[in-house]
C-alpha cells in the first residue's frame, strides 16, 4: 500500500468512504446495510493495509457511524484512523455541536477521532458554521485540544472564490481540506485552481468523488480503446486512480468500495505508483472534454459587464455543464446560495450577453435550460428532512 506522511502519520493513500455500503438483496433503504458484506470488506481493507475510513453523520441513513463503529471495535482503537464528520451543511432550526458529538463517540464506540471535518463548508452553510449562536468551530477547536479530535478540517463543494475566501479567514486553523477531485473536474469544477489554494495554505488535499460517483469506472467502449492502446491492462477505475497519483499536495483518496471485487481491485492499483506520461494525461483530458462540454464557455466575462440582472453567466454555464453531465443536488446546494434576483431563471433574455460572446453561445436559451434541470433536482431541504427523519428513527 501506497503511504503518505501526514504530520509524521503513515497515511494508507486508498481509503475507505462509508457512504456506499453493500445493502441487503434486493432493499432500495440506504439504512438496511448488509452487515456481514460490510464486515468482510472492511476485514479485508484493513488486512490489505487500507486502515483510514471515513463516515459522517448522516450517511446510510445515520447507520453509517453505527455500523462501522461496531466492526472497528472489534480491532485495536491504534490500529485504524477514523473520520467523521458534523453536519452544518444541513437545513436545521437550530444546532448542538456538543450534542451531536458526544453521539458520533458513542456510535462510533470511540473516545476520540483521529480526523474531524466540519461537513461541506460552502456559500450557503458558512454562516452556519460561523454563526456565534452555535459556536460550531470553536467548540470542536476546544475538542481537538483536549485530545478527542487529532486533527480538524473541512470538506468542501463550494467555488473558487469561496474556498478562497474561507481560506483567509479560517485557513491558519484547518489541519486538511477534503475536495471533490478527479480528472473531470480538473476543469469542470476547476479542481486545478483549489488544489492550487490549498497548496499555497499549506493545507493537504484529501480527495473525495475520485470516480465521479462511478461515473468515471464505466467508460464507452471508443474511449476505452483509446486508453488500452497505452495500458491494454488498466480497467477505467485504474485510470482515474492513477491521474491522481500524480497529483501534488494529496493525502488520502477515498473510495465508497461496495463489493469485494472493487476493494481488491483498489488494493492492487494502490499498492504502487504509476506515473501517467504526458501523452496518457492528454487522452484522459480529451475524454473528460467530451464528456464535459455541453457549451464552450471561456469565462471571458464579456457577457457580465452587460448583463441588467447582475448574473454571474460564466458561474451559470460552468454549472450548467456539470448539471449536463452528472445531475447532482450538490449543483442545486450551490445554486440556492445565488442571491434571488441574480439566477439562472431571473434571467430576462435580452440577447446582450449573446451580442458580446465571442463564443456565439444562445446564453439565455442555456440558463432556461439549466433553470429547468434544476427544478428536475432533489431539493436539499427536503433531502435534509428525510435525513432528520431516519435519524430519529434508527436512534
Amino acid at each position: 500500500m501506497i503511504k503518505t506522511d501526514f504530520s509524521g502519520i503513515q497515511l494508507p493513500l486508498l481509503g475507505l468512504g462509508t457512504m456506499r455500503f453493500p445493502l441487503r438483496q434486493g432493499s432500495t433503504d440506504p439504512a438496511d446495510v448488509d452487515i456481514d458484506k460490510t464486515r468482510e470488506i472492511i476485514k479485508a481493507a484493513m488486512a490489505g493495509g487500507v486502515n483510514y475510513f471515513d463516515t459522517a453523520y448522516p450517511y446510510h441513513g445515520s447507520m453509517s457511524e453505527t455500523l462501522l463503529g461496531e466492526i472497528l471495535s472489534e480491532f485495536p482503537r491504534d490500529s485504524y484512523l477514523l473520520a467523521t464528520k458534523f453536519p452544518g451543511h444541513q437545513i436545521l432550526s437550530e444546532y448542538d455541536p456538543s450534542a451531536i458529538f458526544e453521539e458520533q463517540l458513542r456510535k462510533c464506540k470511540v473516545e476520540y477521532f483521529d480526523f474531524y471535518l466540519l461537513h461541506n463548508v460552502y456559500e450557503n452553510s458558512y454562516s452556519t458554521y460561523t454563526d456565534e449562536r452555535w459556536g460550531i468551530i470553536d467548540y470542536f477547536l476546544k475538542m481537538k485540544r483536549e485530545g478527542k479530535i487529532r486533527y480538524l478540517g473541512f470538506s468542501t463543494h463550494g467555488g473558487v472564490r469561496f474556498l478562497e475566501d474561507f481560506l483567509l479567514e479560517y485557513g491558519k486553523i484547518m489541519d486538511f481540506c477534503q475536495i471533490q477531485l478527479n480528472y473531470v473536474d480538473w476543469s469542470l469544477q476547476d479542481a486545478k485552481t483549489k488544489c492550487e489554494l490549498l497548496k499555497n495554505h499549506k493545507i493537504p488535499v484529501f480527495v473525495m468523488e475520485p470516480v465521479r460517483g462511478g461515473k468515471l469506472s464505466q467508460l464507452p467502449a471508443e474511449d476505452m480503446a483509446v486508453l488500452s492502446s497505452y495500458r491494454p491492462e488498466w480497467s477505467s477505475s485504474e485510470w482515474a486512480f492513477r491521474w491522481l497519483q500524480g497529483i501534488d499536495n494529496i493525502k488520502v483518496i477515498l473510495s465508497g468500495m461496495s463489493s469485494m471485487d472493487q476493494l481488491l481491485e483498489n488494493i492492487n492499483t494502490f499498492s504502487e505508483r504509476a506515473t501517467l506520461s504526458v501523452a496518457e494525461n492528454e487522452a484522459l483530458y480529451r475524454i473528460a472534454d467530451k464528456m464535459k462540454t455541453t457549451v464552450p464557455c471561456t469565462s471571458c466575462r464579456y457577457c457580465t459587464d452587460n448583463c441588467p440582472m447582475g448574473i454571474d453567466i460564466p458561474e451559470m454555464l460552468s454549472s450548467y455543464n456539470e448539471i449536463c453531465f452528472s445531475p447532482s443536488f450538490n449543483i442545486g446546494m450551490r445554486m440556492d446560495a445565488v442571491p434571488v434576483g441574480k439566477r439562472a431563471v431571473d434571467c430576462i433574455e435580452c440577447g446582450q450577453c449573446v451580442r458580446m460572446c465571442p463564443q456565439r453561445i444562445d446564453i439565455p436559451k442555456a440558463l432556461k435550460d439549466f433553470g429547468v434541470r434544476l427544478e428536475g433536482l432533489p431539493k436539499w431541504a427536503d433531502i435534509c428532512r428525510e435525513r432528520e427523519l431516519a435519524a430519529k428513527r434508527n436512534k
